[in-house]
């Protein structure tokens, strides 16, 4: 199993995610990273007394514990070097080596919007919450959110009501919930789309997890959406690190005055995208999901942004990975992404496992 040597290298003191993101980009896999020699180990930044941990890591009946916990708990474990890895998260400054995953994770969930905001929200925030991501769920789009009270909770609630595909990103070990009175909504969602955690198994929901948690949320999405902050809510965190990522931000507009509605109308004020409606998100985040008449009555002859024009041309083979394409054409990752998207529905690029893409010809 491949995530064997990254729970491994994560175990050690000194290698945290950024870390294992590195080691990944510098040798490829973990067993790689375990078969290097002291030098290129160093080349990595990696400190001495690191590199000599890697060198005599004995440990290995741990990991092997860990991996027989989750096997019996129906858990898989997904690393960073596999291609079903979520490939927009594999991009963040620092990814989880490994996802625990109760569910399943798709390909079609790089279409991913996060909503997010208060656990002590108003009948209307919940109304709003639940009916954007519902509308988002029916148009195809995966709902991610952190399973908490409030906001959190109607998101997942909304997607599953409308068939759609929902995941929830854990603040503790997949073997747990919090809060425990959503045990019945995390089966649900493990039903329909995923249950999320870095952490390994066993993990109590401590509050120093939940800031952590909040990148991976962002990391999974294409943009988030705040329904009701307070001005010390943890989903001003999330929007932070999706902009860092390179996400959209956006907010729902609340009532003025009000301590769970100050912080998200301040995003608004600084230039989040103020969004009433599944079609206003679709609208920032996603515009190719949404309905456009072909020009001339020709489908897949409309005009070419200026961006998939710049994508478009980083093609030098016959097929190129995704991390190439990025490079090349200058743009974010989370942009690259959407363009490819686009391009792949309009019919002008083809991907191939592995998240290589080729240029349609014709």
């Amino acid at each position: 199993m491949l995530a064997r040597n990254w729970i491994a290298l994560h175990s050690i003191a000194g290698v945290g995610a950024a870390t294992c993101r590195r080691l990944f980009e510098a040798f490829g896999t973990g067993g790689a990273v375990f078969r290097g020699p002291p030098e290129h180990l160093a080349r990595a930044g990696l400190r001495p007394e690191v590199i000599r941990e890697i060198g005599g890591f004995r440990r290995w009946a741990e990991v092997d514990e860990e991996l027989r916990r989750a096997g019996d708990l129906g858990a898989d474990l997904v690393s960073i070097e596999e291609a079903h890895y979520p490939v927009a998260l594999r991009f963040i400054h620092d990814p989880p080596p490994v996802l625990y995953v109760r569910g399943r994770i798709e390909r079609a969930d790089v279409e991913s919007i996060a909503i997010v905001g208060s656990r002590s929200a108003s009948p209307y925030g919940l109304e709003s919450a639940e009916r954007l991501a519902g509308g988002l769920a029916a148009c195809g789009v995966t709902v991610v959110s952190g399973l908490a009270i409030g906001i959190d909770a109607a998101a997942h609630r909304g997607a599953l009501a409308a068939g759609g595909r929902t995941i929830a990103v854990l603040g503790c070990g997949i073997d747990q919930v919090y809060p425990p009175r959503h045990r019945s909504l995390a089966l649900e969602v493990a039903e329909a789309g995923a249950l999320v955690s870095e952490l390994r198994i066993g993990t109590p929901p401590e509050p120093h997890q939940f800031p952590r948690r909040n990148r991976i949320v962002a990391g999974l999405s294409l943009g988030v959406v705040v329904v009701e902050a307070s001005d010390r809510s943890g989903s001003l965190i999330t929007a932070r690190q999706a902009l860092e990522q390179g996400r959209d931000v956006l907010a729902v507009p609340g009532e003025i005055g009000l301590e769970r509605t100050r912080g998200s109308n301040r995003l608004i004020r600084q230039g989040a995208t103020l969004v009433e409606s599944a079609t206003d998100v679709l609208e920032s985040a996603l515009p190719w999901r949404l309905p456009t008449p072909p020009r001339d009555g020709i489908p897949g002859r409309e005009e070419l942004s200026a961006d998939a024009a710049r994508l478009l041309g980083a093609f030098e083979s016959v097929a190129e990975p995704v991390d190439r394409l990025i490079e090349r054409s200058g743009l974010n990752t989370a942009r690259a992404l959407e363009i490819l998207l686009e391009l792949e529905l309009a019919g002008r690029v083809r991907q191939h496992p592995g998240m290589r893409f080729s240029k349609r010809v014709g």
